[in-house]
């Protein structure tokens, strides 16, 4: 049983989250958007490239079997569902 940080969450860690804000001013990545951000789409796409996901069905099925350890890595609930696949 896992009791510490996944390693996902370690990983994120290193990555400089404010300069992720800063582009993603810049490049008006969140205009209009309503639920699924630029962050939520990168947390998916990121575990999705580290766990060798091969499709938009493989990614969500992967993050709907672990939705209790996502929200410790920061991903939101709906990053497993199929509007976010699909967006």
């Amino acid at each position: 049983m896992n009791c510490g940080r996944t390693v996902f969450s370690q990983i994120l860690d290193h990555l400089p989250w404010y300069e992720f804000q800063k582009c993603v001013l810049r490049y008006r990545g969140d205009y209009q958007q309503k639920s699924f951000s630029c962050w939520d789409q990168f947390l998916c796409m990121a575990f999705a490239q580290l766990t060798y996901r091969e499709s938009l069905r493989d990614i969500e099925a992967c993050l709907r079997s672990m939705s209790g350890e996502r929200n410790s890595s920061g991903g939101q609930e709906r990053c497993g569902s199929s509007e976010g696949a699909a967006v």
